[in-house]
């Protein structure tokens, strides 16, 4: 159905125009309603009041077990930091190793290492010199050796030494 061309005369048009008039006037008369977005106070905030401090309550966010082991990681971090830090420093002091700087710093662990060898050498030939077994009479020495051997098979020969 189009409501500009219709044939129905339910309403003579003039009657029309004027209802529409008055609906559209009815309508302008109205308020805007305005929805703000945001609110902007442009008051001055006094520079100090008597109104008594108020307690914030504390809502954290994090629970107390996962700072502390936010904590702890930090401690493990500079931790190896530290151990890491130092090896640098030794293997950096390793890299600037000469042969004669290990022979100097050696030398003392070496001569201490000759004298150990040399007074247990001199206890072990003073110990020495000393017999404790003294045998007295004849000492006979008798071996018999019966060798039976056989070998069987061509190919993979397998060869039977019997000894008595």
């Amino acid at each position: 159905m189009d409501p500009l061309n219709t044939t129905q005369s339910g309403m003579p048009e003039s009657e029309a125009a004027a209802e529409a008039r008055r609906l559209l006037d009815e309508w302008a008369s109205k308020p805007v309603r305005h929805h703000p977005t945001s609110f902007r106070d442009d008051t001055e905030t006094p520079a100090f009041g008597t109104a008594p401090p108020v307690k914030q309550e504390d809502h954290r966010i994090v629970p107390a077990w996962a700072a502390g082991i936010a904590v702890a990681s930090i401690g493990v971090g500079a931790g190896v930091t530290g151990i890491g830090c130092g090896a640098w420093l030794v293997l950096q002091g390793l890299s600037s190793v000469t042969l004669n700087g290990v022979l100097m710093v050696t030398l003392p662990f070496a001569g201490l290492a000759m004298v150990a060898t040399a007074i247990g050498g001199a206890i072990s030939k003073a110990r020495a010199a000393v017999t404790k077994n003294v045998f007295e009479g004849p000492v006979t020495h008798h071996t018999e050796i019966h060798n039976n051997s056989t070998t069987r098979g061509a190919f993979f020969a397998r060869t039977r030494n019997e000894i008595r």
